[in-house]
């Protein structure tokens, strides 16, 4: 089944103007890591999250590779170009989806990208593969997402397959991306959400609708 088209302000495409610096932006994403791995959204070493810095050139504070979201420091917060290469610090390793969080910020002009592992974005992410995706609506927690004004939306998720050469599945995003271009997130197949907002407390705030609405659609249809 093919979603809908729904209108959204032209500027869900637009690039954002809200930046940080890399202090700032430490300090906020150690706090994310720790609420959502309360939450039991990014349990191990599982998920990533990245907040722009600049934009001409592209300079993005990411969280490091296989570092644990709930306990995140300084130096597992870097800083990358827009090839993915470790500005700073010298030596660290950067998560190898960092290709897929600067996919979306030139696809959406994001000022933000969270990435969570939660049991529901999982299950349905592999439930749905098949399909491309799957819509929800008729939830009053829908107008949380950015341009949504009624619970009558329907939103789409997208679903794409896993892929381990992240430069092929950075490819793939994009044109779903491109595809789906009123979409707030997609997921991963067996793997988890995406998502991304205006800055961190507007990417954070979509992670906590979606989140919710995921559990609903689960519990309602699988359970």
């Amino acid at each position: 089944m093919k979603p809908r088209r729904q209108h959204q302000p032209s500027g869900h495409r637009r690039p954002h103007d809200a930046t940080v610096t890399l202090s700032t932006a430490t300090r906020e994403l150690a706090a994310i890591g720790r609420r959502f791995y309360d939450r039991g959204w990014v349990m191990g070493t599982s998920g990533n999250f990245s907040a722009v810095m600049q934009r001409q050139p592209t300079r993005l504070a990411i969280t490091a590779s296989s570092v644990h979201k709930g306990t995140l420091g300084p130096r597992q917060i870097l800083e990358i170009d827009d090839r993915a290469t470790v500005l700073w610090p010298r030596g660290a390793r950067a998560s190898a989806e960092a290709l897929l969080h600067l996919e979306i910020v030139k696809s959406r002009g994001a000022s933000a990208i969270l990435h969570t592992h939660s049991l529901s974005s999982t299950r349905l992410s592999t439930l749905h593969l098949e399909a491309g995706g799957f819509a929800i609506e008729g939830f009053e927690m829908l107008k949380g997402l950015e341009g949504v004004t009624t619970h009558r939306h329907r939103e789409w998720i997208p679903v794409v397959d896993n892929d381990q050469d992240m430069t092929r599945l950075s490819g793939v995003v994009g044109q779903v991306l491109t595809d789906h271009p009123h979409a707030h997130a997609f997921l991963i197949a067996g793997h988890g959400l995406y998502t991304w907002g205006r800055s961190l407390a507007d990417a954070e705030r979509h992670v906590e609708i979606l989140e919710f609405l995921f559990e609903v659609v689960e519990r309602l249809q699988y359970r």
